[in-house]
């Protein structure tokens, strides 16, 4: 259901509700946090007043944990931002933190020639307890969304996380601390813009699409037969078998060491040859929080190309999954996955 406070006709932003810790307030009647009425969002957050915008607010129902999101959320919202596509100017997901990554990632690559910002954000404290920072995450994501420039384009066109002062490209933030307000980071590519006194946009970074007046392309075809192996020592053949031929699985995202390096041990390598033998997808990503992969410094890393291992650079894992969900879901040969994976599609990798 949409809900609309009208409070004037410089933007429109419509509010999207997913459900997460943002959205709670305290139920003084049984000393429990539950979620809030977000057609009263003007009640909770009276700033947002003081923008002469019309900010909608659309609440799901039933309301996602974090925890719970699946790729059929990626879709319903999809199909939200389509369907209200020409009424608004921008759109803010409140969504959980635990997955925002994966959502924001995923929901990058299936928008194709975005023109309107899409920013999720949410908080580490509900809305309705003091201290939150749900308010300011709030705020500022409605102000970035309704942003312009002098020829009324969007001043970000992007599907972006923003958190805690910092607004980063949805494909390049990770979710990092668990017990503070700077929940996210994007250690591979700087803030798309930073909120102080002002906020202070990095234009140069910012993707702007090559014909504003196209509307954007949805692509909601796919293909979730991922499986993720994380390098380990001690790691065994059964386990790194199992991962790599399973039959139900076209592809795999390997976490490896630094910048992609794997165990050198025969049997190792042997199951490798099996698995892209078999016609695997296979992705090489690094496990560290920054840098990238690079398959020509080392001996192991030369091994796993000549495999036929695919070049992640320097992909977050949340990225890679959601970019191959939607190139799978495009193609059905293996070799176009793999050509499409090793290009930058969304501004998500450094190449």
């Amino acid at each position: 259901m949409i809900h609309s406070e009208n409070i004037g006709a410089k933007s429109a932003i419509l509010l999207i509700y997913t459900g997460g810790t943002i959205g709670m307030k305290e139920d003084p009647s049984v000393h429990a946090l539950r979620p809030f009425n977000f057609s009263q969002i003007l009640e909770e957050v009276p700033e947002l007043g003081k923008f002469a915008y019309r900010i909608d607010s659309y609440t799901f129902d039933p309301l996602i944990d974090s925890s719970d999101v699946e790729p059929s959320m990626w879709l319903a919202l999809a199909d939200l931002i389509e369907e209200r596509y020409d009424q608004y100017d921008g759109f803010v997901i409140l969504h959980g933190t635990d997955t925002m990554a994966y959502s924001a990632s995923a929901l990058s690559f299936m928008i194709e020639g975005l023109t309107k910002p899409v920013i999720f954000t949410g908080s580490q404290l509900p809305i309705g307890i003091p201290r939150t920072d749900g308010k300011e995450n709030l705020i500022s994501s409605v102000e970035i969304a309704a942003a312009k420039d002098a020829d009324g384009h969007a001043l970000v066109p992007e599907v972006c996380i923003y958190f805690d002062n910092v607004l980063m490209r949805g494909n390049r933030a990770s979710k990092v601390n668990s017990d503070h307000f700077s929940a996210f980071r994007s250690p591979n590519l700087p803030p798309l813009a930073e909120a102080g006194i002002s906020i202070r946009y990095n234009k140069s970074l910012i993707i702007r699409p090559s014909d504003w007046n196209k509307a954007p392309k949805f692509h909601k075809n796919l293909d979730t037969r991922v499986s993720i192996l994380k390098m380990h020592p001690g790691i065994t053949p059964q386990i790194v078998r199992t991962i790599l031929c399973g039959k139900d699985t076209r592809a795999v995202i390997m976490e490896t060491y630094g910048a992609g390096n794997a165990p050198s041990k025969e049997w190792f390598l042997e199951i490798v040859q099996e698995a892209a033998a078999a016609g695997k997808i296979i992705i090489n990503v690094t496990q560290c929080i920054a840098g990238s992969v690079n398959m020509d410094i080392y001996a192991t890393g030369k091994c796993l190309k000549e495999s036929g291992v695919v070049n992640g650079y320097d992909s977050t894992t949340e990225s890679a999954l959601g970019k191959l969900f939607h190139l799978m879901g495009a193609y059905e040969d293996n070799a176009d996955v793999k050509a499409g994976f090793e290009s930058d599609l969304r501004g998500e990798i450094s190449k």
